[in-house]
């Protein structure tokens, strides 16, 4: 609809629309209203005109919306909804106030904050649902849509609509199964290459092959050496319990996944001195630049951060995300 045509609109029908659905009955809903029987049928009518559409068919006391009042049934709520944030720019109560943050963050990482943020946001904020997925390859297309919120992960230069908040990142590291010929013996890239590899594609959104270079790849390249990937897979699982029950060697961090100690005995060692591999890869929280003002999307990154540095700080035995001092190697979605 025009500028023009939109400023002849009356928003107050919008609203009288709303409780029409709610109550499926005019005088009802003109008591809500606070206005008479006749004023509310007054603006039905007013409504049909906007609309060209019946939009209610009366059945005994009851009004049955036409198809076109459904459509605009399922569309309404989120319309007042933007308008009342646009005119009132209240602040976020996590006590009350309903909504959904979606996140994007590979799976090693998810499995670490998760609990913790599921069991708290339950607590503080009950009618805030969070939706996890590990789908990265369109995020940013998702984020400017508005189909994503953040993004947990690896830094990449992105445009200036996006924003990035630092979180820190993670020490590298071979894995390998407790008893494996290497696991007591100090690690050279000649005696690491003798070995079988499990690739665990956590990030790479190409098809699932052995073709598939990681930057691991591109570094052995460089030196003039391949290695041999006995198992690609993007299961987590699958990954592990065949490295758990073979000589295979993983490529993944020092850090990530200490909760799998408990059903595999991992044995974690720093990557070879001769191997030329980055030594720190920022991990950067992201939004979009239309969040920022959110009261909803500013109360949840306040409270994921906290999640954060507090897992950082009651696991430092393993703790979650390492200081940038501290390096970070390629994780498992790169190897």
């Amino acid at each position: 609809m025009p500028i023009a045509s939109l400023s002849r609109v009356d928003l107050n029908l919008l609203v009288a629309l709303q409780v029409l659905f709610e109550e499926q009955n005019v005088t009802r809903a003109a008591e809500r209203l606070f206005i008479t029987q006749p004023a509310m049928s007054k603006t039905l009518q007013r409504l049909r005109g906007l609309f060209d559409d019946p939009l209610f068919i009366r059945s005994g006391r009851r009004l049955v919306p036409t198809p076109r009042a459904l459509e605009l049934e399922a569309r309404l709520p989120d319309v007042l909804g933007e308008l009342s944030e646009i005119i009132e720019g209240g602040e976020f109560d996590p006590k009350t106030d309903a909504g959904t943050i979606h996140l994007a963050t590979p799976e090693f990482i998810a499995v670490q904050l998760a609990p913790t943020l599921t069991w708290e946001l339950s607590g503080e904020a009950p009618n805030l649902s969070l939706a996890v997925s590990s789908g990265l390859e369109d995020s940013e297309e998702e984020m400017e849509r508005g189909q994503l919120d953040f993004v947990l992960g690896v830094e990449r230069k992105l445009s200036e609509d996006y924003v990035s908040t630092r979180l820190g990142g993670f020490s590298p590291a071979v894995w390998m199964r407790k008893g494996h010929p290497l696991a007591d013996d100090e690690l050279t890239l000649d005696r690491m290459l003798e070995y079988p590899f499990i690739q665990y594609f956590l990030l790479l959104t190409e098809r699932v092959s052995p073709d598939a270079e990681s930057r691991f790849d591109k570094t052995l390249a460089a030196m003039g050496r391949k290695r041999h990937k006995a198992l690609v897979t993007d299961q987590l699982m699958t990954a592990l319990n065949a490295l758990n029950n073979s000589d295979c060697l993983m490529l993944s961090t020092v850090d990530d996944l200490k909760m799998e100690t408990a059903f595999y005995e991992i044995v974690r060692k720093p990557y070879p001195p001769e191997l030329e591999a980055e030594r720190f890869i920022p991990v950067v929280l992201t939004q979009h630049r239309r969040t920022l003002k959110s009261p909803m999307h500013i109360w949840f990154k306040d409270k994921l951060l906290d999640v954060v540095e507090r897992v950082r700080n009651t696991q430092r035995r393993g703790q979650l995300f390492s200081e940038p001092v501290a390096g970070f190697g390629h994780h498992p979605g790169n190897q």
